[in-house]
């Protein structure tokens, strides 16, 4: 038995039938959690704003790109 780290729910959860790095859901609040340690059983929550971060450093680096070819253009179009 271990505890969700969002909602504190008690999940029953066999040490047996988890492996590290596997994702579970809590049955009362929907939190994704990760399987860090199987003996005993201990869980971290995914956190979204990771997803997040990845997005904006992705937009980040479309914005540059685009910055760079219009400069490139500009160049080409002086000579």
């Amino acid at each position: 038995m271990t505890k969700c780290p969002e909602c504190d729910a008690d999940i029953d959860m066999d040490e047996d039938e988890v492996e590290e790095g596997e994702i579970v859901s809590c049955g009362e609040c929907d939190a994704e959690l990760e399987v860090t340690q199987i003996h005993p059983v201990h869980l971290i929550a995914i956190s979204d704003d990771d997803d997040e971060d990845e997005e904006e450093e992705d937009e980040e680096e479309s914005i540059v790109e685009k910055e760079k070819v219009k400069e490139e253009d500009d160049e080409e179009e002086v000579e």
